[in-house]
This record gives structure tokens, sequence and C-alpha cells, in this order.
């Protein structure tokens, strides 16, 4: 699943390629990925001739800021926007197609059918399902050290399992927690609460850290991932763990192990992270 920092390469790459465009008309052919309104024929209604504004994020779900409404959409495991021109064919994997006045169409392609979207009026999406609950960004000042020590503190989870909650911080998902937790030096099935105070900074900073790396490369390509205009990301050329099950350690040269954690596998170094 797409984390933060491909998400957040796909809404800058949508910056350029939609906004200011206007809605003429909207497909959908999988009913089921609109998860709000209820019909399916209300979204498209609500959607012609509604123009797009800027496109932002919350967490891992893109928002779309039009005239009244935002459209939040949820790439999920394999979601993918593409700009194309309208008299290209498409394949049996597009299933919302929204054509622009110009004689462009954004179309979204889902081979797993996961993604989901929900249409708001704008300024209610924040305060409502799926947005309510979600912890703070991890770029802003709302993630603080000691909001990350209070949380972790009341918690006898597996911190792997801990971080992955977005309730303390979005975005965070399977690759980049492994790569903060090694970059801290901390192993995976340690329990939150037995953190010290030196481990909780570090490992503050290091998802910061890991996040703002990641992003400025565009994100990491694992399995089919790729942004809006079909490249890839570079990130993954710079993983220390994920994905490096029986390669030697970047910093010590001890073999990378693999384990499971609350159901995801997990890599870590033995070595590295005792």
């Amino acid at each position: 699943m797409p984390e933060l920092p491909e998400v957040e390469t796909v809404r800058r790459t949508l910056i350029g390629l939609v906004a200011g465009k206007t809605i003429r008309n909207v497909k959908i052919f999988w009913p089921k990925m609109i998860k709000k309104p209820d019909n399916s024929d209300q979204f498209i209604d609500a959607l012609k001739g509604q123009t797009i504004h800027d496109v932002g994020r919350r967490g891992k779900f893109i928002k779309f800021f039009l005239d009244d409404y935002t459209l939040l959409s949820h790439l999920r495991m394999e979601g993918r926007f593409g700009l194309y021109p309208s008299d290209e064919p498409y394949d049996k994997h597009t299933h919302v197609l929204i054509t622009f006045t110009d004689g462009s169409e954004l179309r979204y392609r889902d081979v797993r059918k996961f993604g989901t979207m929900h249409l708001f009026i704008k300024g209610e999406e924040d305060h409502s399902q799926p947005l309510t609950g979600l912890g703070p960004e991890p770029f802003s000042d709302e993630f603080s050290e000691k909001r990350l020590k209070e949380y972790l503190k009341k918690t006898n989870r597996k911190v792997k399992v801990a971080l992955l909650d977005q309730k303390i911080v979005v975005g965070l998902g399977n690759i980049y927690v492994d790569e903060a937790l090694f970059r801290a030096g901390i192993h995976p099935e340690r329990e939150a609460n037995s953190l010290k105070p030196k481990e909780i900074k570090k490992l503050h900073s290091e998802i910061i850290l890991t996040l703002q790396e990641a992003v400025d490369k565009g994100g990491s390509t694992i399995r089919s991932y790729v942004n809006s205009q079909g490249e890839i990301g570079m990130f993954q050329l710079q993983l220390f763990v994920y994905g490096q099950k029986g390669e030697a350690c970047k910093t010590c040269g001890t073999e990378i192990e693999k384990t499971v954690v609350g159901g995801r596998g997990t890599h870590y170094c033995p070595k590295c992270q005792k």
C-alpha cells in the first residue's frame, strides 16, 4: 500500500496535471468504490461543472478541492491516477473517468478495486469519517516528541504495531516503520512502553527524517507503485532493512532478518536493533 511519501508524490504530480480544469462529465464503472454519497449518480451530478482548484493530502488520503466540494480518494493497494486524452482507449481496470472541458480525462485505475472515494461539502471532510480520529501529520508541530512519548508510554503493544496506528501519526506504513526503527536502533518487537526517553527522542527524529527523505526521492517503488505520470520513486535505493532479507546490513554487515510482527512482514538487523 502506498504510504505518505508515495501519496504526497502523487498529490504533487496531480496539481500540475489537473489544477484549473473543469469537469464536464464523470463515468463510474465500479459503483462500490464510491462510499459517499450512497448513490453514484448523485456523485456524478455533483461533480459536473466543478473546477479543481487544488490537490491536498491528509495522511494517505488525496483531497481534490473543487468549487463546492472536496473529493477524498484513498489509493489502497494499487490505485493509480493518470491523465489521458479522452479518445484514448482504457482497459478493464479503469473504474472512474473524469472528463474535463479541455478534452483531457483523469482516470482512476485499480486492479484490486480496493480504492475508495468520498465526496463532501467543502470543509466537512475533516470532521467526518474516514478522516476523524487520524493523528497529526509527521511534519507538523502537533507531532511532537512529547506526544510520541505520551502515546508510547501508555501501551505495551510492540513498538512496530503501535507506530502503524494512524492515531499517533498519519502516513506511516510497513516500509517506513521498519526503516525508522532501524535508524533509531530499536528492535520492532520491543514493548512500546519500555522505550527510554533518549530512544523516543531518536525515534521521533528518525520518523520525520525518513519520511522527508522518502518524499524528496519521490517515494519507494515497491511492487507496482508509480506516480501519476508513470514515474517510479527512487527511495528504495536507500532502504536499510525493508525488503533486504538475507542481505548484509549496510551499517554492520550482519545479515538482515525478517519476522512477522502484528501480522506484518518485518525486517530488522539483529545486531543494530538488539
